[in-house]
């Protein structure tokens, strides 16, 4: 018989398989924390700010180590300390008994349970200190304001810095005293100190000791806490404003304050003498008095002085405290210097107002509207594009200084065919874009297209526009990582306009990550999960791998204490295309400044990339910053006043912040004053530009920003049946729908000599649509910042935007043109941002119209521009001749308007004779010419007819100058030899537009 030994237990291999689970999983974690920060260390050096990596890394693990450690020691020593002192006997009872068993099953792992506990509050406090590292960093690094506020006297610095760290410090250690509290009690009980149900004494003279030390220190930190709420009332909420200590706070709150901090040291007081007392009354009495005064002093006495002293006579009451809110709030948002000077009193009249020979300076092209129309006729690949919405800059071409829609012909992989869609195309051939697009804001060509300064690819650009480096690496619609300089070659787009001329290009700068090795290989393979960046032979040690692009988030990146503008747009600076991005210092610890959320009043019609949902009460422009396009390398300027936050935080991060004179004069020329600054504070101003208590108080002056006419138009147009009398109902006036958006424009301020670039805004009075205010901004170096209101009579205000966009659409002749490009083909009626001009002394509104042909490939053209000045409109082929049918619609002559046609005189009477009307005669050229418009305009009508609104333009084109050929004939007289023609007696007179 043959004895086999006995087969191994089965039961061994999950025991041997947890720990290596374990052991894996920890691995994965450690490898994967390793190769971010790793690769994260990698990209700060690529764009030479490792030491912004470096600083927030130690400062995060300090505050875990540190608080984390203090976290474990308050807890676990005073675990130790009631283990320590249990009672030596413990009488015998069922509580006990049950106990008893749990005393033993713990016995064998005292230190381990210690230890736990210990470590895993100590874990958790200290990843929550490691995420206040801007707490910390602010207040070692604090800056003074030299401003101090008006109810405690103290630098605004010791409320933006110091009081949110004490807050924290305060908040750590209260939850540290509960939870050693709670952690003690649990130990006493465990082991005796504390008997619920035994019969005697319920606590041992040890556990009544040391629990009453930790309710001493608890109350302790209450009072500190009471203090620190003294300071905080410059925040409360409590009375009409909603920022800043009102009336009810600083004569009953403040007070209560006081008081509890004694009643709490007191309180505390009795709980150390507990120690050496040992008579419960005496800390249960001190807690019950704590807690009575806290719901008398702080819940009671606030109410009753709000609701029997200070609502009966509020406005008095609150004067004071009304001002403290208007003087912090206007200093905090930087609106204090605004310069505001009554305008239009008595508008004059329109042939005053408007000079169509001279007209103002109106923004034709919306950025807003025309991507489509830059994407169709400028992309020139189909492997490029541009954002959703485009961007306005200026340029000096020619010696003059003109607006431009500009737009970065980035690479756009959306646009890459089915069978293109592969890891080489998409992350080593098509990798970058190619050039800026500009066009002329104010201009149009003769078939209603952009004006493009930069026709096609060209490196080498002419004066304002010469470009070293066309090719964009880091973009806005950049994939989120492409490889450069490998053995792929690089598709770089036409290099004459030309779809067969197509480039290849080897990238020879310094952006991104040089992959020199086979780590790093294998570290951006884990990164990004991708096995090709180890197996692909195209990679070599001089690839270079691109991530991070876009704009906003490198500017982020290298510099996390900002908030950063929606709207990045790009410029052309001493030779090469850059992003510039518009940085923000902000704070919610203003004193006695009103609170915003930044996120809702940024938000208008054309808000694309809204801003976070937080709140705000106090905002600087402190930084311009640069991304270059080719190298993505980033440049933060300090810019504008001195501002104490942007020194804090440069102080924190070794000085990362270049100064204001590092800025080049080209660049100086491209900075504009940002959107999302000037929408808070236009929010503000509504309410903030009355400076009287009083007046604030009963809200009479107030404005409120307009909605957006262009949204309501665009959808009433597209609502409405086709037929007679579709627009007769007009718009809602009074709809509360999206913000209209700000906007760039150069603009002749009034009483300032020449036009500066503007961003500029209107109000209108509240609850009232007609117009309020015009509020503009500078962006001109020599006056960049200087916001200027016209104020408007409230007695005869003129119209709001609102009411202007109905007076488009109720007018006949203005309707019916609308609706036709509505009918036919169902084509899209486009409205541009109504532009507010002060023109002459009064306001003239402007406003182009777009029409978009259905279909794919159907783009925004102008079809019209529409203008207002009080009761009259005005609708042209452009704004001259908008304002030409403006003036004859007031019922002003002028002299370069052909006068209206007049009635046909009376019928004759029955057998009276007819003189016939003589017919112009033309000779042969003019008649060949003649035919050639006519046919022109027939050929205009049909493709209008179609949608067909490039051959609609072409015809425009040629019956003009079919037209001025005639002109020129007949001032040269009949051709020789030519036979004399008169032209049809009927059909159509051709015109140059449709309008």
């Amino acid at each position: 018989m043959v004895v086999r030994p006995p087969r191994p237990s089965l039961s061994g291999r999950p025991r041997l398989l947890a720990p290596v689970l374990v052991v894996v999983a920890v691995l994965v974690v450690l490898i994967s924390v390793g190769v971010g920060l790793w690769t994260d260390l990698l990209w700060f050096r690529s764009v030479s700010y490792s030491g912004v990596f470096t600083t927030v890394l130690w400062t995060r693990v300090l505050l875990f180590l540190g608080f984390g450690v203090l976290m474990a020691l308050i807890v676990g020593v005073n675990i130790a300390v009631a283990y320590r002192s249990r009672p030596p006997f413990r009488p015998m009872s069922l509580e006990q008994q049950n106990l008893e068993r749990y005393r033993v099953a713990i016995e064998s792992f005292q230190r381990t349970v210690l230890f736990g506990v210990s470590t895993l509050l100590g874990l958790f406090a200290g990843l929550s200190a490691s995420s206040r590292w801007q707490t910390w960093l602010l207040w070692r690094n604090r800056t003074d304001f030299g401003i101090t506020d008006p109810q405690f006297g103290r630098d605004v610095s010791y409320y933006a810095f110091s009081y949110p760290f004490y807050r924290f410090v305060l908040g750590f250690l209260l939850t540290a005293v509960v939870l050693a509290l709670i952690a003690a009690a649990v130990t006493h009980y465990l082991y005796g100190g504390l008997r619920l149900q035994t019969q005697g004494e319920k606590v041992s003279p040890a556990a009544r000791a040391h629990l009453s030390v930790l309710l001493g220190v608890f109350v302790l930190l209450k009072a500190f806490a009471y203090y620190l709420d003294r300071f905080g009332l410059v925040f409360a909420e409590r009375g009409f404003v909603k920022g800043g200590a009102a009336y009810t706070d600083v004569n009953a709150v403040l007070p209560a304050k006081n008081i509890l901090i004694g009643v709490a040291v007191i309180c505390a007081l009795l709980f150390f003498a507990n120690v050496a007392v040992r008579n419960v009354l005496l800390p249960g009495g001190a807690l019950a008095l704590l807690v009575l005064a806290a719901v008398v002093l702080g819940g009671v006495l606030p109410a009753y002085t709000q609701q029997f002293r200070v609502k009966p006579n509020e406005v008095d009451r609150e004067a004071k405290f009304i001002s403290r809110n208007i003087e912090g709030t206007r200093a905090a948002y930087g609106i204090a210097d605004v310069e505001i000077q009554p305008y239009g009193g008595d508008q004059p009249p329109v042939a005053e107002a408007v000079d169509p020979a001279s007209p103002p300076n109106a923004r034709l092209l919306d950025p807003n509207e025309l991507a489509p129309t830059f994407q169709q006729l400028e992309r020139l690949r189909q492997y490029f594009g541009v954002t959703d919405a485009l961007d306005i800059d200026r340029y000096k071409v020619d010696g003059s200084l003109r607006d431009y829609v500009v737009a970065a012909r980035e690479v756009d992989q959306s646009g890459l065919s089915a069978n293109q869609r592969n890891w080489v195309n998409e992350r080593l051939t098509f990798t970058h874009g190619n050039g800026l697009i500009a066009a002329r804001a104010d201009q149009v060509d003769s078939s209603n297209r952009p004006i493009f300064a930069t026709p096609g690819i060209s490196s080498a650009g002419e004066g304002a526009f010469r470009v070293d480096n066309p090719q964009i690496y880091f973009g806005e619609l950049s994939p989120s990582y492409s490889i450069a300089t490998t053995d792929q070659p690089e598709q770089d787009g036409p290099r004459s306009g030309s779809e067969e001329d197509v480039a290849d290009f080897r990238y020879d700068g310094d952006g991104g990550v040089q992959l020199s090795n086979i780590v790093r290989k294998a570290a951006y393979a884990l990164k990004f999960r991708e096995p090709n960046l180890v197996l692909s032979g195209a990679i070599r040690n001089e690839s270079r791998i691109m991530y991070d692009r876009s704009p906003r988030e490198r500017v982020k990146k290298v510099a996390p204490f900002l908030e950063i503008d929606a709207d990045p747009y790009p410029a052309i600076v001493d030779g090469r295309i850059l992003w510039i991005v518009d940085g923000y210092t902000t704070s919610n610890r203003y004193p006695y400044s009103q609170s915003v959320e930044f996120g809702d009043v940024t938000t208008d019609s054309q808000t694309g990339r809204p801003q976070p949902r937080r709140q705000v009460n106090y905002i600087r422009n402190s930084v311009k910053a640069t991304v270059d396009a080719y190298t993505g390398k980033v440049k933060l300027y300090e810019f504008g006043a001195k501002d104490p936050v942007l020194q804090t935080w440069n102080k924190a991060f070794g000085g990362i912040v270049e100064p204001e004179s590092a800025i080049s004069a080209d660049l100086k020329a491209h900075l504009r004053y940002p959107e999302d600054l000037f929408k808070v504070q236009r929010d503000l101003l509504g309410t903030y530009h009355v400076t009287d208590p009083g007046t604030f108080f009963l809200g009479s002056e107030a404005w409120a920003i307009p909605s957006d006419p262009a949204q309501q138009l665009k959808e009433r147009v597209a609502a409405a049946a086709p037929g007679p009398g579709a627009a007769d109902t007009g718009i809602d006036v009074n709809a509360n729908g999206p913000r209209q958006p700000p906007y760039y424009s150069q603009l002749a301020f009034p009483g300032e000599a020449g036009q500066q670039f503007r961003l500029s805004t209107t109000f209108v009075f509240n609850e009232r649509p007609n117009l309020a205010a015009f509020a503009s901004v500078s962006s001109d170096p020599t006056n960049y910042g200087k916001i200027q209101i016209l104020q408007l009579p409230g007695g005869n205000p003129p119209f709001g935007p609102g009411q202007v966009a109905n007076q488009f659409l109720t007018d006949e002749r203005i309707s019916e043109s609308l609706f036709r490009f509505r009918q036919q083909n169902n084509a899209e009626v486009i409205f541009g941002n109504l532009l507010t001009l002060p023109s002459g002394g009064g306001l003239l509104y402007a406003q182009p119209v777009y029409v978009r042909a259905q279909g794919p490939d159907g783009f925004p053209t102008l079809q019209s521009v529409l203008t207002a000045y009080g009761d009259a409109v005005g609708n042209g082929a452009n704004l001259a001749d908008s304002l030409r049918q403006l003036l004859l619609k007031a019922g002003q002559s002028f002299p370069d308007v052909n006068p209206p046609i007049e009635d046909p005189p009376p019928t004759a009477s029955p057998g009276a004779p007819v003189t016939p009307t003589e017919a112009p005669t033309f000779d042969g050229s003019q008649g060949a010419a003649l035919t050639e418009a006519l046919s022109a305009y027939d050929e205009g009508m049909a493709a209008l007819a179609r949608g067909d609104f490039a051959a609609f333009g072409e015809a425009q084109a040629r019956i003009k100058a079919a037209l001025d050929q005639i002109e020129q004939l007949q001032g040269a007289g009949p051709t020789p030899g030519g036979s004399a023609t008169t032209p049809p007696a009927t059909g159509p007179t051709p015109t140059p537009s449709p309008s």
